[in-house]
């Protein structure tokens, strides 16, 4: 696809040549010098004044009054007044006729019932989704403001639980909703989740350093009863984690409520207290009852809240990203996975030097050396996998599929991304096509941020708060990251686009060296209509942090 390694600018000029820009210019509205002609003998024509005239002449016809002859100048102005009365109280009577229908219901028919629906104007745009395609559900996991709790006193519970919450931020976060879900399963007690260290994040990072624990504690009083440390009376405290007798283990990944309530719950009420490891994704979706689910949503969406500095600093991000241009103006978030880890682990061939690409065989093959073997293989497993979609986006393949969909050069871009690989170089296809990128390293000085660089997940969830305000956010990979983030988005309201991006399409397209840039926009374009966030109906085994729409959301 040749016209793809144009750089922006020179699409601009090829469009301005495009046979639509040249019918544009030549505008029925303009008028040409030979339209304005009458001396052309071959073509005989008259003249704009001269149809000025005439058109005039055909208006006294029918309102001769308005003419200036002196025949009609004794009864002209009285005839005038009266029907200059008469039209300007017909125009009021249809100005706030039409004023009253544009701001009262009007009826329509749902379900066969004739209700009063809103008039809505629909606003489709670059920036939004349509109205009308967000108003059917609404969501409702919240907590039910003076209900009664049927909770036993904390030494009636079937005993305490206790997990450390593995992983970067976002997979912490799954693994307390999950803990949550799993108490109450059990009728137990949570202990306050420890958000462990692990070999890539390095944090030391504790459930209050980054979490509001009262405001976690108290909302959900009525469904779980959470305590901030292990009981006093219970001494051995060094041994949760290492003891066998204290911990279970083995839990299958996505496993069902009833597994819980036959392998775990016994174990519990017998030992009183009991570590659950592992504990990433050790809760499935479709074998647990619905209000299980709802409950995990209702501690992701209104439970777990970050400190209020954490949430002052990330709107100060979002007020100033919406005031770059010195006037208010819609900003996109992009959450750009293209980091060394992920590059490596992906297991794609991406474009780069001889050099690259063997410090990049080296660097698999001392990180995952069962799945690198000798390399043979590697090769064809990566084509394959670029053509499931299955191959993070590079930042130059993002630009041009940013351009496609219509976004301007001028479109403000906050990029949520670690070190990417290949540095300048590879950010360069990017930053030329969309010059206008920041991170919150651009947006805050050093002091500002200096109070946050104390624990990485600190600096994790300013990237998330940002992204999760946006007017547009777009993911170019997996992961827990986005999930959330397009979960949250639905959610609220679908109403904030969430892109995501079709690679297997991409991948097709990029290696098609025949396809001109018109068939490729259209083909973005439509392929991208359903993947922007939209209310989408959930199917089994569906990730529910993603698609939060059937258990906790309402029809409107």
């Amino acid at each position: 696809m040749v016209e793809l390694r144009h750089s922006g600018s020179s699409l601009g000029s090829r469009a301005s040549s495009s046979p639509m820009k040249r019918d544009e210019d030549a505008s029925p509205l303009i008028f040409n010098d030979h339209v304005l002609r009458d001396d052309d003998d071959d073509h005989p024509r008259h003249s704009f004044r001269d149809r000025y005239r005439s058109f005039w002449s055909q208006i006294y016809s029918f309102f001769p009054f308005l003419n200036d002859d002196p025949r009609f100048s004794q009864h002209g102005s009285r005839i005038s007044f009266l029907l200059l009365v008469f039209i300007a109280v017909a125009g009021l009577i249809s100005f706030f006729s039409i004023l009253q229908r544009l701001n009262s219901p009007y009826l329509c028919k749902k379900d066969g019932i004739v209700l009063h629906c809103p008039r809505v104007k629909e606003n489709p745009s670059l920036w939004e989704n349509p109205f009308s395609a967000t108003t059917s559900w609404k969501p409702c996991a919240e907590r039910r403001d003076g209900g009664m709790s049927d909770l036993p006193p904390e030494n009636e519970t079937s005993g305490y639980i206790f997990i450390h919450a593995e992983g970067g931020l976002n997979q912490q976060r799954i693994a307390i909703c999950n803990a949550v879900a799993v108490a109450k399963i059990m009728n137990a007690t949570l202990i306050l989740p420890v958000l462990k260290q692990d070999q890539i994040w390095k944090d030391q990072t504790k459930f209050e350093d980054i979490f509001d624990v009262d405001h976690f504690i108290d909302y959900l009083k009525d469904d779980v009863r959470i305590v901030r440390d292990i009981p006093g009376w219970f001494t051995d405290k060094s041994e949760l984690f290492t003891s066998i007798r204290r911990t279970v283990k083995n839990i299958p990944k996505y496993a069902p409520a009833q597994f819980y309530i036959d392998n775990v719950l016994p174990r519990v009420k017998e030992k009183k207290i009991m570590a659950l490891k592992p504990f990433v994704d050790r809760l499935g979706y479709d074998n647990v009852p619905p209000e299980i689910n709802r409950l995990r949503c209702r501690v992701n969406y209104h439970a777990l809240k970050f400190l209020p500095e954490i949430e002052q600093m990330a709107n100060l991000l979002v007020s100033r990203m919406r005031n770059r241009t010195g006037s208010p103006n819609p900003y996109m978030a992009l959450h750009l996975r293209f980091e060394k880890g992920m590059v490596g682990l992906s297991f794609c061939d991406f474009v780069g030097t001889r050099e690259e690409k063997a410090k990049m065989a080296e660097y698999r093959q001392k990180e995952w050396p069962r799945r690198y073997k000798n390399g043979s293989h590697l090769w064809q497993l990566a084509l394959q996998k670029r053509k499931e979609g299955r191959c993070p986006l590079e930042p130059g393949e993002v630009a041009v599929i940013l351009r496609a969909m219509g976004y301007p050069k001028e479109t403000q871009i906050y990029v949520a991304s670690g070190q990417v690989y290949g540095g300048q170089n590879r950010m360069a296809p990017l930053r030329n096509m969309f010059p206008n990128l920041v991170t919150k390293e651009e947006l805050a000085s050093k002091e500002e941020l200096a109070g946050f660089r104390k624990h990485v997940t600190s600096l994790a969830a300013l990237d998330f708060l940002v992204c999760l305000k946006s007017d547009v956010f777009v993911m170019t990979h997996g992961g827990n990251f986005a999930k959330l983030i397009i979960g949250a988005r639905r959610y609220m309201g679908h109403r904030q686009k969430s892109i995501k991006p079709d690679k297997g399409l991409m991948s097709k397209s990029f290696g098609d060296p025949y396809m001109g840039w018109a068939t490729f926009v259209e083909d973005v374009v439509v392929t991208h209509q359903t993947r922007t966030g939209l209310p989408e109906e959930t199917f089994p085994n569906y990730d529910l942090w993603e698609n939060p729409l059937t258990p906790c959301m309402c029809k409107a």
